[in-house]
């Protein structure tokens, strides 16, 4: 195998042309023969006993092509990225640009490089000093908060308000009829979320329980459903109940229900403490954000679009297991919010451009300032996993293998360069 390095208008953007022997292509296509004979039907033979020089010969070689390039590339590509010592920071576009039994196989890869970073000012950066003093209306928006932890839902005789939480059954029809999905019986609509489309939920106000009635709607013109996008659609509405919210009072029986303790000013003054250090820390994390951000904006640095849409997938890729984890499916998720995998990648292109450029110039940062991490910090690290998943130290250890070792004192040695660029970050 050979290859050869192009780099391409766009600055970091390089193609990789790959070639691949005729003799390890054929082997390809031998392989490729082999999966896929037993499948093959030709009068006279019996499945799997016919020879790939006989099916070739009434289909051509052509037939065979797909399946041996699609063996051959991963492989040839990885061992070419290898070998290349190029740093690439993006999945490969692959273009095949030669396959032809007896000859070599040829393909490009054309991928991203990490870009140099040209690091500005990163040590005193100025940020504005965020308030960590905790106040009253903090100790009771917490207070507010529990007590909605520890609310109930209570039926009342009376027409629908707004944040009230209606128990329904719907049918939708779009040109008089019923469309999947369309349907539920007892629902919890909370009046006001939002969560249904267009004027739903306003045209329930008002209504009483036991009314059944008609809620005339519009389905947005980018619906995800190509069927029902921008159509009009009747639902019939049936209310069974309609709930409120109930918040438990504010007194001791209260207190000592979700703590530890006996009386409310105890309570409170623990709830007071406890703001206290979150918002020490979530200050210390916003200056540090703020101190990185500075820093990103003093560097340069040119950044392939290739490296970002690599990024937004991996983030597309996270946020798809958080909402599998939940029970849905994201086709499932895009019905609910009308979202399309194009808006979503979309929304998460800032996102993914800012992670990419902070983890770029503390890279940057950890060269510059020659920053290690030390055997001790390593078995620091480690400890630390072993809390976070509730396992032996000796455990964790057996299971770190020499690449994730080297990815532990990556991630401690940016994490290390953050604290150095916020700690010399000045406070205005």
């Amino acid at each position: 195998m050979g290859f050869q390095v192009e780099n391409l208008e766009e600055k970091n953007m390089v193609k990789l042309t790959i070639e691949v022997s005729a003799e390890e292509f054929e082997k390809g296509l031998q392989t490729a023969f082999n999966k896929q004979k037993n499948k093959i039907s030709i009068p006279g033979f019996r499945k799997g006993k016919v020879s790939r020089q006989v099916v070739e010969k009434m289909y051509g070689p052509s037939m065979f092509y797909e399946e041996a390039a699609n063996s051959i590339i991963p492989e040839a590509y990885a061992d070419a990225a290898d070998e290349s010592k190029l740093e690439i920071v993006s999945q490969p576009e692959i273009d095949v640009t030669q396959i032809e039994k007896g000859k070599p196989f040829i393909f490009t890869a054309t991928v991203a490089i990490k870009p140099e970073v040209t690091l500005g000012q990163y040590k005193g950066v100025e940020v504005e000093k965020v308030n960590a003093e905790v106040t009253e209306d903090d100790v009771n928006a917490e207070l507010d908060r529990v007590r909605k932890q520890n609310s109930r839902m209570v039926t009342v005789d009376r027409a629908i308000a707004m944040d009230d939480t209606a128990i329904i059954n719907y049918e939708g029809f779009v040109d008089g009829e019923a469309f999947q999905g369309g349907k539920g019986e007892n629902y919890s609509l909370k009046i006001g979320s939002h969560s249904f489309i267009d004027t739903f939920e306003d045209q329930l106000v008002g209504k009483t329980a036991g009314e059944e009635f008609d809620v005339n709607v519009t389905f947005p013109a980018d619906y995800h459903s190509e069927n029902l996008a921008g159509k009009p659609a009747c639902f019939k509405v049936k209310v069974n109940e309609v709930k409120v919210e109930e918040l438990p009072e504010l007194n001791d029986d209260f207190a000592s229900d979700v703590s530890e303790f006996d009386t409310l000013d105890e309570y409170k003054e623990d709830v007071k403490k406890n703001l206290a250090e979150r918002k020490a820390k979530s200050a210390e994390s916003e200056k540090e954000s703020k101190a990185i951000e500075k820093a990103v904006e003093n560097a340069s640095m040119d950044i392939p679009e290739a490296m970002i849409q690599y990024q937004v997938r991996q983030m597309a890729e996270e946020f798809a297991q958080r909402i599998q984890s939940q029970g849905l499916s994201m086709d499932q998720y895009f019905q609910f919010t009308g979202s399309t995998a194009d808006k979503l990648f979309e929304e998460m292109r800032p996102e993914a451009e800012r992670r990419t450029k902070n983890a770029l110039v503390l890279e940057a940062v950890v060269k510059a300032e020659n920053i290690t991490v030390s055997d001790e910090e390593y078995e620091e690290e480690l400890k630390k996993m072993a809390e976070m998943y509730n396992m032996e130290l000796d455990k964790i250890k057996e299971l770190v293998n020499e690449e994730a070792a080297e990815q532990i004192k990556k991630d401690a040695a940016l994490d290390k360069a953050v604290k150095l660029i916020a700690s010399e970050a000045k406070e205005v």
